[in-house]
């Protein structure tokens, strides 16, 4: 009985009541009123990687790196202003799976690309 009773919007009275289809109605003020439509969140869903400048980031999205990234196992680092294209998001540090020309198979961190 109690996720019936709500508080008048009207005189804030505490014994407003339910009636049929989300109305209800407060004894004291004779106020009939809807019940507020639950809306959607603005927040996606899911998972939400940004880039070094507040850019979202999708599957499939094309970025450039942004600072020379060094690479175990490889005499080169990844150089500022490669193009990394159809990248996939993941959960974790290293939150881009991609593959770079000459590097191969790999994992970046976000904060260091920005979305072309």
């Amino acid at each position: 009985m109690p996720d019936t009773l709500k508080t008048c919007p009207g005189c804030g009275s505490p014994y407003a009541y339910a009636l049929e289809n989300d109305t209800f109605a407060c004894p004291e003020c004779d106020l009939v009123w809807s019940a507020p439509q639950e809306e959607a969140a603005d927040v996606p869903t899911g998972l939400v990687v940004k880039d070094a400048y507040d850019n979202v980031l999708q599957n499939g999205d094309t970025v450039l790196v942004i600072k020379n990234l060094p690479v175990k196992g490889h005499p080169k680092p990844i150089k500022v202003g490669t193009k990394v294209k159809n990248i996939r998001l993941t959960d974790g540090d290293h939150n881009i799976d991609c593959k770079i020309e000459g590097y191969g198979a790999m994992a970046l961190k976000s904060e260091f690309v920005k979305k072309v």
